[in-house]
């Protein structure tokens, strides 16, 4: 999973980066301080799978990651090159969502580049120029296949009829979201690839001390489908700098519940609508997956292998706190909370499987 950190200049991507990652990328007071995007992998961390490890005697725990693209600053007329738009917009499109960071904290001695704070401004600012860069990259793909539609191919005037649909909505100011690309022509989306049809969460970098989304980007975000969160980089950025138990102590000082790697993590999850299944054997590897809520064992084993997706035989399957609780595979197994699956089953999330196949 590939996540791109996006917004105006300074509006602390670098900062939050720094707070996921503790990649300690530079986050100097000007635009454009990330000129490469900086990609970090990071663990997601799940107490589930420590309990399945240590119940069932794992040889150690293997969290699923998440990459990180920290992308630099948008600014009005990314799109034609302005700053360094093109670059930063083909750095988005290599992504599965988005993470647009919106100042809304009063640290006056953070430059602003329109010299003021206005986070809704800021929002439509972005969101315009991710609009323009679809636009022409969809009149560009609309010229190609409209002369393949002319030949009547059925896929190619499907696409172009959706193209075109597709063209003036975003000439109103709407995302590709909107438009949904036609059953004739599956592969549309993903041909064109438009920024504006990635999910988005919004994460409003808001003063010391606040831990709610103010009410103007909360209702923008509901708006478009999209998620938000409150965090404050700043604080996070120094918190990371800590040791895990001393950063631990300032939160509950602070009265800060969960660390923004939690809160933007279960954020990006959410947005994808992806469910965790877990793998662990005595002496083996416990590692988490994820993957598309309402795919099944067959797409899991995918997931694990492609030879054990090809040679899938059948699935042992229980949901993690039943193996907990039944103190593992043969208790779980003496209970008949472990189940044998086909490649139909649909993945419920926490589910622990292991897969029977043919070499």
């Amino acid at each position: 999973m590939k996540v791109g950190i996006v917004g105006m200049p300074n509006a602390g991507k670098s900062s939050l980066f720094n707070a996921l990652t503790r990649a300690g990328v530079d986050a100097a007071n000007y635009p454009f301080t990330t000129i490469e995007p900086n990609i970090a992998v990071v663990a997601v961390d799940d107490e589930r799978l420590d309990a399945v490890a240590k119940t069932v005697r794992a040889s150690n725990v293997v969290p699923d990651t998440i990459d990180f693209h920290d992308i630099a600053g948008l600014v009005a007329g990314a799109h034609s090159g302005e700053g360094l738009g093109n670059r930063f917009l083909a750095n988005i499109r290599e992504t599965d969502a988005i993470i647009h960071v919106v100042r809304a904290h009063h640290d006056d001695s953070i430059l602003h580049p329109e010299g003021r704070v206005d986070p809704l401004a800021d929002i439509e600012t972005i969101e315009t120029e991710l609009i323009f860069a679809d636009l022409e990259q969809a009149e560009r793909r609309h010229d190609r296949v409209v002369r393949t539609a002319r030949g009547g191919e059925r896929a190619a005037i499907a696409e172009e009829a959706w193209l075109r649909e597709l063209i003036e909505a975003l000439h109103a100011g709407k995302p590709a979201r909107t438009v949904p690309p036609p059953a004739e022509a599956p592969h549309a989306l993903r041909d064109l690839g438009p920024l504006t049809a990635k999910p988005v969460l919004f994460v409003a970098n808001v003063d010391e001390g606040d831990d709610e989304v103010p009410a103007a980007i909360a209702e923008h975000a509901a708006a478009q489908g999209a998620g938000a969160v409150a965090v404050s980089s700043r604080i996070e950025a120094e918190l990371a700098e800590l040791e895990d138990e001393d950063a631990a102590a300032m939160r509950a000082d602070l009265g800060i519940a969960e660390s923004s790697l939690q809160r933007v993590v279960g954020g990006a999850f959410s947005l994808l609508d992806l469910i965790a299944f877990f793998t662990a054997g005595e002496d083996k590897p416990a590692q988490s997956w994820h993957l598309k809520r309402g795919l099944t064992a067959w797409h899991a084993a995918g997931h694990i292998h492609s030879d054990i997706q090809r040679g899938f035989v059948r699935a042992e399957v229980v949901g993690w706190e039943a193996l907990v609780e039944a103190g593992g595979y043969a208790g779980a197994r003496d209970r008949g909370t472990l189940r044998l699956e086909g490649r139909d089953y649909a993945m419920r999330d926490g589910d622990v499987l292991t897969v029977k196949f043919t070499p």
